[in-house]
């Protein structure tokens, strides 16, 4: 079976990975770009922004992990676009422009579904109305034997995590405090106990934290 991954998720240090008064200009809200100031300064970031140099030190080590053996990912749709409720148009393809970063199938969790949206570079995007399970279920259908990614925003990967369905993830602890926004682990008490977790703290400030499922 192939394993359910999360990668490059970061979190302040009271456990908000966004800020409140989320917006087309603030994705992140209020927390603006601090949460993901560390992946941005990698030569992983640099390369996705077809540009040269970047660290590539601990940090990179952790950021290139986010794409082998990947074959789908699932998304919600916070992290797809800005817009809430019943889709306006067509218009919004999304942040990353005419060839997205995943060169996969992606799959968007949405109340309201709509027709599959093909881009350049092998991304098609397939907006269901699922369940956790459910869109595990069609995101393996769509690209069976590879690993799926869970790419957030945080309440999909609460729910993920809530209903038992991951097997990887890397959080990226920030050394911020945000006091409000969307917090990961509201209702998760004890979720620890799952996993094997181990950290390794960056000279960039960060920590980064691998918590995988024991079996």
């Amino acid at each position: 079976m192939s394993t359910v991954r999360v990668h490059n998720f970061a979190i302040s240090l009271d456990g908000f990975g966004a800020g409140a008064e989320q917006s087309l200009e603030q994705p992140f809200g209020h927390a603006g770009g601090r949460l993901m100031q560390w992946f941005m300064a990698t030569e992983t970031f640099r390369s996705m922004q077809g540009a040269e140099g970047g660290d590539t030190g601990l940090d990179d080590e952790y950021a290139r992990r986010w794409s082998p053996e990947i074959g789908v990912e699932i998304m919600g749709r916070n992290k797809f676009g800005p817009q809430r409720g019943p889709w306006p148009d067509d218009g919004w393809t999304g942040w990353w422009g005419d060839e997205p970063p995943f060169h996969t199938p992606v799959v968007v969790l949405t109340h309201h579904p709509r027709e599959p949206l093909v881009m350049d570079g092998g991304t098609t995007f397939h907006f269901v109305d699922q369940s956790p399970a459910e869109a595990l279920a069609f995101a393996r259908d769509l690209a069976p034997g590879t690993d799926v990614r869970i790419g957030g925003g945080v309440q999909t990967v609460r729910e993920f995590l809530a209903a038992d369905l991951v097997d990887e993830v890397h959080l990226v602890v920030v050394p911020i405090v945000l006091g409000r926004g969307e917090r990961l682990w509201d209702g998760l008490e004890g979720i620890e106990d799952r996993f094997t977790v181990t950290t390794e703290a960056s000279p960039s400030g960060v920590v980064h934290v691998t918590m995988t499922r024991r079996r």
